[in-house]
């Protein structure tokens, strides 16, 4: 199957998704999750028009990273990606991503925030940043414990090169996607409680929930950004 005809059967889900809950399919947005495949692979799905895609590691991301950046110039079909980091991210590689991805999806502690700021600040640019939480509070999982969210915006509040532009989260892999819907829905709550609190400026609009297991259900408890991997892009022997 090629890469335009698992985005037409992924676009289809997510309308039909739509339409149980009562939303726009504008609302919600696709990355393609790279990360397990080789820039052909890459450039396939660029070429169907979809130009968001999430790597975890900028020393796996590299490579494509550069060659997308080089094809843009010369094959209109290819165009501009725009990047997500989805992964967690050590602070000692900030400097590697701030500037190359547009979106960081993982940020869960101040010494994190402050680097991304700290960066920023020096390029000149304002990154927006999805505070990743734990709903599900599983040892596994990074992120946030979900009591802890508005003392941490709190914190953040006041930098001035750092959007929180959203809310993450990773539900276990369940073998009934249903059960992942108490995560989804818990995460909704925690950004529509954050607006409510008024602790920040702005409106924090996204939720980037729901991966090839589960995103019918993430679709259906609000999620605007999906990062969807093996049901898009597939997967490659030896890419890590």
């Amino acid at each position: 199957m090629s890469a335009a005809d698992r985005l037409h059967e992924v676009d289809r889900r997510i309308t039909e998704a739509c339409q149980r809950s009562g939303r726009e399919r504008s609302e919600v947005g696709v990355i393609a999750v790279t990360k397990y495949v080789s820039a052909p692979a890459v450039f396939e799905v660029l070429r169907t028009g979809l130009k968001h895609l999430g790597e975890n590691r900028w020393q796996n991301a590299e490579s494509k990273w550069r060659a997308v950046e080089e094809a843009s110039v010369s094959d209109p079909a290819v165009g501009q990606a725009v990047w997500h980091f989805i992964g967690s991210l050590q602070t000692n590689k900030v400097k590697e991503v701030v500037g190359r991805f547009t979106y960081i999806h993982s940020l869960d502690r101040l010494s994190l925030a402050k680097a991304i700021d700290k960066q920023a600040e020096q390029l000149g640019i304002r990154v927006p940043c999805f505070v990743q939480v734990n709903v599900s509070g599983e040892d596994s999982k990074h992120g946030l414990a979900p009591g802890g969210l508005e003392d941490f915006i709190r914190q953040i509040a006041d930098f001035q090169h750092l959007e929180v532009a959203g809310l993450m989260t990773m539900a276990p892999y369940e073998a009934e996607p249903e059960a992942t819907r108490p995560v989804f829905r818990g995460l909704r709550e925690l950004r529509d409680k954050l607006n409510a609190s008024g602790l920040l400026s702005y409106e924090v609009k996204h939720l980037s929930m729901g991966m090839s297991n589960d995103f019918d259900i993430a679709v259906e408890e609000g999620a605007t950004w999906l990062r969807l991997g093996s049901i898009l892009v597939g997967k490659e022997e030896g890419v890590r």
